[in-house]
């Protein structure tokens, strides 16, 4: 009788590319750019990425486009989110009764604070020339940078999982 394994390596295995973008654009504006540049068609997701924090709880906007002739899907994800909370104050007038609102911001990845947006690129081992969806992408001028992330560099990689 055979004995069969499975070597847990396999599943550890980076089948992504990982672009960082700084922008002030909007994340649905952002999105349009990136179709016209390119030979997709991101749109709103319903489901978006939740994250919870010892702050409180907030979900990222994720756009998302499958490519079925190359089996490649691309998210575009949001990297910073803002949670308000309201606080009681700490001194209490005699006349107010106010309570003060703290805004705290949230990220999808904490490594790369500066960053606005990700865009991950799932491929099934489909070669896909980064270089050149850099320079297309480079060309929307409200990109400040664009460029590519080591993922064995990143610490938190279960938040990409989704």
């Amino acid at each position: 009788m055979a004995i069969h394994r499975l070597d847990l390596d396999e599943f550890d295995e980076i089948d992504y590319y990982l672009m960082a973008i700084h922008t002030s654009l909007e994340d649905y504006r952002l999105a349009y750019f990136i179709n016209k540049k390119l030979p997709i068609n991101l749109s709103k997701s319903k489901n978006e990425i939740h994250a919870q924090t010892k702050e409180g709880e907030t979900n990222f906007s994720r756009f998302y486009y499958y490519d079925t002739d190359k089996a490649i899907s691309w998210n575009l994800i949001q990297n910073k989110n803002e949670i308000i909370s309201v606080r009681a104050n700490d001194f209490q007038n005699l006349f107010s009764n106010e309570n003060s609102e703290v805004s705290t911001t949230i990220h999808l990845l904490p490594e790369f604070k500066k960053v606005d947006f990700f865009l991950k690129i799932d491929n099934s081992g489909e070669t896909i020339n980064f270089s050149e969806i850099q320079q297309k992408l480079n060309t929307i001028e409200s990109i400040a940078a664009i460029y590519a992330v080591d993922i064995n560099k990143i610490k938190s990689k279960n938040n990409l999982i989704f």
